[in-house]
């Protein structure tokens, strides 16, 4: 029979192969900028056009390559980065497999050109499709440029089912950052169809995960570092409060490589249990150092799975971590955080024998021992006959004594009087215990200084208390008069009635520093907090704005670029209508890029980028009722509004703001329930001049 196995031609097997390493325009992106690392780059550029389709475009400042180089580059198994198999398990470069080249001039038509320093040209080669084209010098600066064409142009069934331009850019988007992230010594920029996307200049890590993710991010990272002889671990984590439901601010490196593990995600969670909802997930940036002989990145052509050798010790050193992060903001509770030594977390290994501690127990205790039984408790075994102490009935003039001692004062109080009040005697009482009138005409007749506890030791009758305690002879010399309304006890409950006498006004209202003013508002002295007056008169006009129709628009000079995540970007669009009721003025691009040219009248430009985040997180909340809704998203754009107001106004503003105020529902409190107003009563004022 004749032979049927056949070797590929190489042209095919590089097809096939390209199918691992690069499956989508992304995969181009990530390999290229990876390469441009491992060649000692300081600035990495990246453009891409239509999702990548078209055109993928990385230059970089590394050390180039010589004519040789960049010939056998794109051929298979052919690299710098590695000589013999011991070195793959001591890598410290992205590449090594020497196949991203070769499979991605296999589907597409690559043109590099390449200048090593020292050189006085570079070279410019090209290759279409997998075949070697031309080669020959070109005028370019040192380092390398890589000109990706018309991706998956020879296998027309896989360009068919690329995803549309708007995924690719997202995924490009998305592995850029990967590769900026773990890299925060480089600058690098993006473009898209020649636009920029970002922008990142040489920094620390900090800077490089708010410069990337926003700055919104910024107030949420807690600093994570642990050093143990295994790994290390260093990087931010994002604060329980500011967990999402939908999170893609989650990234994990491990000796400067992106990585994803389920398992070890689960570390990180474990130490977010109880903290954040079930249903949300936490933002973190934590970068792993382990002896490249304990890791294995050959385990998928992406090389985004990583095995490690000590799995079960990582999970426990991530999950410490987090939890001392964790617990130094008072989250979670730990013991002591001083310490400066190095702590070795103990690990527990299979197969490894512990011996238990043994139990202890008392064998001997008996809880019915007569030692066990108090001496001075009863015998139960009699029966109860009673108390000890005797009860004798009083009789009616020794009642009548008690319950009138009883309304005595204590001996040597001060009455209002002056002197103490003798208890009433039955001894001085007439016939039925009335008071002799001898007796009582002394006390008919009160001075301006007596009271009511006056007329009630001197026994008068219940008609004559109703007038002497009645309100307008309840006031005492020097004293203002009460302002409460005597009520007899004898009349029924009744329900109260709130007289609408109409809304009280501010009036001389004056400017004070510091961005307050004094007013009499309703006939009361009043100190106001501008700032605050401000929020809530600009909370009821969003509100009325935003179940109404729209607010005015201020056109912008120069534009506000903005960058969102693809979650971000689509959660905007989806509200765009309501946005635009609050004034703004959206232009909504490519690639998760936004441009506001026009913001609502209140609104400044500085600070755009985090209003629109504080309105994402608020549209992204589940909400029981429109209304709840509309208020918390009008509550936010007061806010942001009296953000850096000034602090001094003219007594015409003072005055038009307060006339906004006293016609708002309340105008007592903020949104959020600040006091906007207080109140200075004559007692404060004589306290404050003694």
């Amino acid at each position: 029979m004749a032979d049927k196995i056949r070797l590929l031609p190489e042209v095919v097997a590089n097809q096939i192969a390209a199918g691992e390493v690069v499956n989508r325009p992304a995969s181009v992106v990530k390999e290229m900028m990876e390469n441009a690392i491992d060649a000692g780059a300081t600035e990495v550029k990246v453009n891409f056009r239509d999702g990548g389709r078209d055109l993928i475009q990385i230059v970089d400042n590394g050390c180039g390559m010589s004519p040789v180089d960049a010939r056998m580059a794109f051929d298979r198994h052919a690299t710098s980065k590695i000589r013999s198999v011991e070195d793959i398990y001591a890598l410290h470069t992205f590449g090594f497999r020497g196949e991203a080249l070769a499979s991605i001039a296999a589907v597409s038509q690559v043109e590099l050109r390449t200048r090593q320093e020292g050189d006085e040209v570079g070279t410019r080669t090209e290759i279409n499709g997998g075949v070697f084209v031309s080669q020959e010098p070109v005028a370019c600066p040192v380092g390398s440029q890589f000109f990706v064409r018309n991706l998956f142009y020879n296998v027309p069934a896989r360009r068919r089912f690329l995803e549309k331009s708007t995924t690719s850019s997202n995924q490009i988007k998305a592995e850029f950052q990967r590769v900026a992230l773990c890299n925060p010594q480089v600058a690098f920029e993006l473009y898209s169809n020649d636009a920029p996307l970002y922008r990142l200049r040489a920094a620390t890590l900090a800077t490089r995960i708010v410069d990337v993710i926003g700055r919104h991010i910024k107030q949420n990272l807690l600093e994570v570092s642990a050093d143990t002889s295994i790994a290390s671990v260093e990087g931010f984590i994002g604060q329980p409060a500011a967990a999402k439901k939908r999170n893609t601010e989650q990234f994990l490196f491990v000796n400067g490589r992106y990585f994803k593990s389920s398992y070890l995600y689960s570390a990180i969670m474990k130490a977010y249990e109880k903290l954040i909802p079930g249903n949300c997930a936490p933002s973190y940036f934590l970068y792993l150092t382990v002896d490249p002989a304990r890791i294995d990145v050959n385990v998928h052509p992406q090389k985004t799975e990583v095995k490690f050798a000590d799995e079960e010790a990582v999970w426990q050193i991530i999950n410490a971590a987090v939890r001392e992060t964790l617990a130094k903001t008072g989250a979670v509770p730990m013991m002591d955080f001083d310490s400066d030594r190095t702590v070795e977390i103990p690990v527990l290994r299979r197969g490894a024998l512990y011996s238990e501690p043994p139990a202890q127990s008392n064998l001997d205790y008996n809880p019915f021992r007569e030692s066990y039984i108090d001496p001075t408790a009863p015998d139960p075994n009699e029966e109860f006959t009673g108390f000890d102490v005797p009860y004798t009935v009083p009789d009616a003039s020794t009642e009548v004594a008690d319950s009138a001692a009883s309304f005595a004062p204590r001996a040597g109080a001060r009455q209002p009087g002056g002197a103490g009040i003798p208890a009433f005697r039955p001894s001085d009482a007439g016939p039925a215990g009335e008071p002799d009138e001898a007796d009582a005409a002394p006390w008919r007749s009160l001075s301006p200084g007596a009271t009511a506890f006056d007329a009630f030791d001197g026994g008068a009758s219940a008609e004559e208390f109703d007038d002497i305690v009645s309100p307008s002879e309840q006031g005492t010399a020097g004293e203002e008069e009460s302002e409460l309304e005597f009520v007899s006890s004898s009349v029924g409950e009744q329900q109260q009635l709130q007289l609408d006498g109409g809304a009280p006004a501010f009036a001389g209202a004056i400017p004070l520093a510091g961005g307050y003013a004094a007013a009499s508002y309703g006939g009361r002295l009043v100190a106001v907090d501008l700032r605050r007056a401000r929020e809530r008169v600009l909370y009821e006009y969003y509100l009325a704005t935003l179940s109404s129709g729209a607010a005015p628009s201020q056109q912008l000079l120069f534009p506000e670029h903005l960058l969102l995540s693809e979650e971000e970007y689509a959660l905007l669009e989806e509200h765009s209508v309501e946005v635009a009721a609050l004034g703004f003025d959206l232009d909504f691009g490519v690639g998760g890029s936004i441009d506001v040219k026009g913001l609502p009248a209140e609104i400044s430009a500085e600070g755009v980028d985090m209003l629109l985040y504080e309105l994402l997180q608020q549209f992204d909340t589940p909400v029981g009722a429109a209304d709840a809704r509309r208020e918390k998203v009008a509550a936010v754009m007061a806010r942001s509004a009296t953000r850096g107001a000034k602090a001094s106004f003219a007594r015409e503003e003072v005055q038009a703001l307060l006339d906004r105020l006293a016609a708002c529902g309340n105008p007592s409190f903020t949104p959020s329930g600040k006091r906007i107003m207080a109140e200075f009563t004559a007692e404060d004022i004589r306290a404050r001049l003694g």
